[in-house]
């Protein structure tokens, strides 16, 4: 008969943690493509890709912090790591995480409308989001929610 050591139970939290986290990262992207999407289109349309690019910016904001605010209560739920997420230093390093997902949003639409054009703006975001996605986990998961 199999017995659960404690590494299992850490596997299989961790397991748990990141679905929570896709969860929470996937409703975020809604925040972040939406505000995006209503930037552009209602705001910025006349602006042509630098229009794009600040819509980008100003949606990956409000995803951000939509993401650290349930992060903080949904996702990692382990004691410490509430303590040290709610930390100064912990929400300056989620920020730093965050804006070098930023940096990679922004490098990668400059890139994918050059090379796709801007109508496609929406499908290189979604690739894009991918990308950052698993980036901020492991980030994260590393420097503040060890």
């Amino acid at each position: 008969m199999y017995e659960r050591t404690a590494n299992d139970d850490k596997f299989f939290n961790t397991i748990k943690e990141f679905l929570r986290y896709t969860l929470v990262g996937g409703s975020a992207f809604f925040v972040d493509t939406g505000v995006l999407y209503i930037v552009q289109h209602f705001l910025l349309s006349s602006q042509g890709k630098l229009g794009v690019l600040v819509a980008t910016v100003l949606g990956f904001i409000a995803g951000l912090i939509y993401n650290y605010i349930l992060s903080i209560i949904f996702v990692f739920k382990d004691g410490s790591q509430k303590v040290e997420g709610k930390k100064t230093k912990s929400f300056l390093i989620f920020i730093l995480i965050g804006f070098i997902g930023l940096i990679i949003t922004e490098l990668g639409m400059i890139l994918g409308m050059k090379i796709w054009g801007m109508k496609y703006y929406i499908i290189i975001k979604v690739f894009l989001a991918a990308v950052v996605f698993l980036w901020n986990y492991v980030a994260r998961k590393i420097f503040i929610f060890k």
